[in-house]
Formats: C-alpha cells, structure tokens, sequence
C-alpha cells in the first residue's frame, strides 16, 4: 500500500535529505461515496514526538471508523480477487526477496528515525535494522522449499494437503521495536498469502508508514498490505472485532491480551498474542536470569545488555536478576560498576557513544517512577530517580526528555509489585538463592514465562535449569538472540502461538485435504454404498 500524501512527495523529500514527511495523510485507497459522511471531515491528528527531547517529529491522520471499514473492505476485495491469495509461492516469494532488498536500501534512514522516535541509541537501532531483510528473506527461502504432505490412506485414494490463506489479518505491534516487530509479523502473513492490515503504535509510527512506501516497488499489489495509523482502543479494538478479520496477532501486554483475545474468539478467528513479561536471569515474562558459578566478567555483560537494552523496554528485558550466594558479592560489585558506566554514557539516542536511551514518553515515565517511589520492600543501589541535569557524555539535557537511569534494586519480597509485575523500564531487581532448587522456584515464581538466562560454566546444569525453567526462551550464556528460523513465544500468562519459524508460517495459513480416488473406473463401480457393507473409514 502506498502512503505518500500526493505524487513526487517521495522524490521531494529525497532530494531534500529529509528522513520522512512532515504529515502523513489518510489511506490513499479510500473513496468517499458519500460526500456528506463524517469520514470526509478533517481526520483526528496524531503527533508524534521525539521521547529524548520533547520535540514534534510529525502529524499523522488517525484513522476513523468509517477509514477502518473501508481497509477491511478493500483488503477483502483484494484477497477474493486472488492477485495475491492465489499468486504461486514462487511469485510470492519474489516479491518479498525484492522487497527485502527495497528495506535494505533504507536501512540508515530506518535506523534513524525509529531512534527519532522511540529515544533509543542509534547504535542499538542500526543493529537491530540490519537484522530486518532477513526475515522477509528467511520466508522467501521457505516458500520455494517447504514441501507439501500426502496423507496416508487406505485403498486407492491419493489425500494431498495444501497450505492456503486465512483472509484477512489484523496485526497491533507495539512502541519499543516498531520497525522490528511488525516486520516478524508481516513477513509470514505476506507469504501465507493474505491481506494484512497493520496498526502500529500510535507513539512510533513512521518507520512503518515508510516501509509500506516501498512495497509498490517490490510489486506488492495494492491492499495486500494497508498501515491504518490509529489508537488501541478505537482503531485496533475494531479491527479485533470485524467479522472479516480472520487472525489478530499482537503484541501488548497482558491485559491487552485477555481482552482482545476474547473479542478475537468470539468470532472464531485465530489469535496470537506474545504479551507481558518478568524475565528472569532467570524469570521475567517468566524467568530471567539466573546466576551459577558463572564466569563473572561475561556474566556482568550479558546480565547489564538483558536488563537495559532500549532502556528496559522490551518484553524479555532480565529484570529478575537471581544469583548463587557464592559468587554473589563479586558479581554485584562488578555489576554495580558496569550500571554507573551507563548511567555515565547517557546522553543523546543520535550519539554513536550514547550508552543507553530514554523512556517512550512523559506517562511511561512517571509510572515508572511511581513503581520505584511506592515499592513495599527493597533498597535502592544504584539509580531510582527520574534524571535531569545535563549529560557527562556530551552535555545533552536530560530534562527536555523521558529519561530514568539504570536501577538496582535488592531485597525485593517475590510477592511484591517490582517482582511480579512487568515494570518496562530500566529497573532490575537481585536476589540470592543457595541450592539450584531454589533458584528454579525463584525463576519460576512469576505468572509470567517468555524468556530467561542462565549464565553457568556447568553444561550439565545448564541444561538441567533450562529444562526446568517455565519459559519459551531461555538463553544459556547469552541473551535477547533472535533469527526469524527460531520459535519465539512465552508460556503461562505471557501469550500464545509463536511469532519466527514454519511455526509463524503456518498459523498465518490453514490446511486443505483433498482426497481423490485414483482407482479405475471398473474398480469404481464396486464401490456402492447401498449394495453391501463397504469400508468408508479409516
């Protein structure tokens, strides 16, 4: 889908250097029939912001209801006319090779402008962004060499099964990875064969609106993909509810989840949902990291990049840190150093050297800020206030953004809010354990369970506790490691279906059996129901 404003918007803003427009306009593809409708009104604005300065990046229109039912509308023409749905997976698989290609062009221009708009490090953002063609890529490949099934049948029957689209889908991807997330989401939708219709979050959403400006290049016909900016509880809550979606995938957090996903499953559509979480090193949105006779030095690395990547808000963050008594003291004497060598790099995303970055906004802040200041048990060793001042780094003024430092907080009761429940921020709690018993019932004391550490020179234990561990990613030495090929998706309270792999392929498609007697038409005679017993099953 196109969403440039007019004609040679594109090219002028090339010229010029500029990243992205001033304002993005409504869906191009909408035509009012009725000139009196509300819909022909001046849309609602969106203004977005830049998170570690408070300056307006740019306006987008919202998208009205009535912008809502004609998407849907117009992406169920588009899948019935089978320009996409029936496309063969060779010509499917073309377009996305192009189109990784198209995004890999833009790979800078991403980097920059989803670090305009969240407030994270452009450091982090161009590692992350160079990961992003790969997906698309990945589902290419798959289409070319996954295999069909042949049922096997009883008599001279031939049951093949095919792999066909849903319809319609509906994806709501969230703040912290806008680009990221919607791309692991639109990337096997695409190549299932549906119509995909994406709300991103209405905090960060350029870089999508940007991305779904290259599609008519790659050859994506028009409504195969549609970007409706809007906000979770209108535009995204209807979508949930049309009677055409046939999928809602989202990323959110828990309660989101539950409502949607009851909404969702009222209509008989399919739902996934990778949602809240409390890792632990071990758990978080499960576990999160869980400490044993480590090597401290790479432990402290690992542990300091779980916790603070894109300050804390990321849905595996390890913001449970569990330790073994033994190596207890050294390592919080190291870690300790590494977050003040963080707090010390802060300053602006735009910064190569920036360590860490800002919080999404003002609200996300405060709430923050609030959790730490009404906490009912823990002491604070490091951060715990909201910063402002002026950076060591490069003299960036804190105060003009969302930023709070990195925070260790100790002695937290496991029933206690900072333990249980998701913060989304740079804020870790640590707690020692003695036996390894122990340190799986503290992982594991979370309603929670996407991710998890486990850092530990044992390779015995190591795949003792990631066995033990209730979660659907648990790292071993490392951590936040992605590839589109791997399963990504928590357990318990932390979501359902998996995002990445044949997996994500598969739940964006449904099967077909058909089965088809081959025998002759002699042999086929015989074969008369109301003659005498005949063997119909099985």
């Amino acid at each position: 889908m196109r969403v440039v404003p007019a004609d040679g918007i594109k090219v002028s803003l090339q010229r010029k250097g500029l990243l992205f427009q001033d304002h993005y306009r409504r869906p191009s593809f909408v035509q009012w029939k009725d000139r009196s409708s509300s819909a022909t009104r001046d849309p609602e604005k969106i203004t977005v912001t830049n998170p570690a300065n408070g300056k307006q990046l740019c306006t987008v229109d919202a998208a009205s209801s009535e912008e809502v039912e004609w998407a849907v509308s117009h992406a169920q023409t588009t899948f019935d006319s089978g320009i996409w749905s029936k496309a063969s997976s060779i010509h499917r698989s073309s377009v996305l090779s192009r189109l990784a290609d198209s995004l890999q062009r833009r790979i800078p221009d991403m980097a920059r402008i989803d670090t305009l708009q969240t407030g994270r490090p452009i450091r982090e953002m161009n590692a992350q962004m160079a990961r992003l063609p790969d997906w698309l890529n990945y589902y290419g490949a798959l289409l070319r060499t996954n295999q069909g099934f042949v049922a096997p049948t009883q008599g001279k029957l031939l049951n093949y099964v095919q792999r066909v689209p849903l319809g319609v889908v509906a994806q709501i991807t969230p703040f912290n990875h806008p680009l990221f997330i919607a791309i692991k989401k639109i990337a096997p939708a695409l190549a299932a064969g549906n119509s995909v219709i994406v709300k991103p979050s209405e905090l960060t959403p350029i870089s999508l609106l940007e991305f779904a400006s290259l599609t008519q290049e790659a050859g994506l016909p028009d409504g195969v993909l549609t970007i409706l900016p809007g906000y979770g509880h209108t535009t995204g809550k209807q979508l949930a509810t049309h009677s055409l979606v046939r999928k809602v995938d989202i990323t959110a957090g828990t309660q989101t989840g539950r409502a949607l996903g009851a909404i969702v499953g009222s209509n008989l559509a399919a739902f996934t949902a990778e949602l809240g979480g409390k890792d632990s090193l071990t758990p978080r949105k499960g576990p999160d990291t869980y400490l044993h006779d480590a090597d401290v030095v790479s432990t402290v690395n690992g542990v300091a990049f779980a916790a603070f990547v894109a300050s804390g808000q990321t849905c595996v963050s390890g913001t449970r840190i569990i330790i073994q008594e033994n190596i207890y003291e050294s390592f919080m004497t190291e870690f300790l150093k590494k977050v003040e060598s963080i707090t010390q790099g802060m300053g602006d995303p735009m910064d190569e050297r920036c360590s860490m970055g800002s919080i999404i906004s003002p609200h996300h802040l405060n709430r923050i800020d609030d959790i730490v200041a009404r906490r009912q048990s823990g002491t604070v060793l490091a951060g715990g206030k909201r910063m402002s001042g002026n950076s060591l780094l490069d003299h960036f003024d804190f105060s003009c953004g969302s930023f709070y430092p990195p925070t260790v907080i100790s002695d937290v009761d496991v029933s206690h809010e900072l333990w249980q429940e998701e913060i989304f921020g740079p804020v870790v709690v640590v707690k020692k354990f003695s036996t390894e018993s122990e340190g799986v019932r503290l992982a594991n004391a979370s309603k929670y369970g996407l991710g998890a550490g486990v850092w530990t020179q044992d390779l015995s234990r190591a795949h003792r506790v990631a066995t033990d561990i209730d979660a659907g990613l648990v790292w071993v030495n490392t951590h936040h490691r992605n590839d589109p090929s791997s399963p990504w998706g928590g357990m318990k309270e932390s979501g359902i279906g998996r995002e990445n792999g044949i997996e994500a392929l598969e739940a964006y498609s449904q099967s077909k059996s058909i089965i088809v007697n081959v025998a002759s038409a002699d042999e086929s005679r015989t074969d008369d129901w109301f003659s005498g017993e005949q063997k119909r099953y099985g």
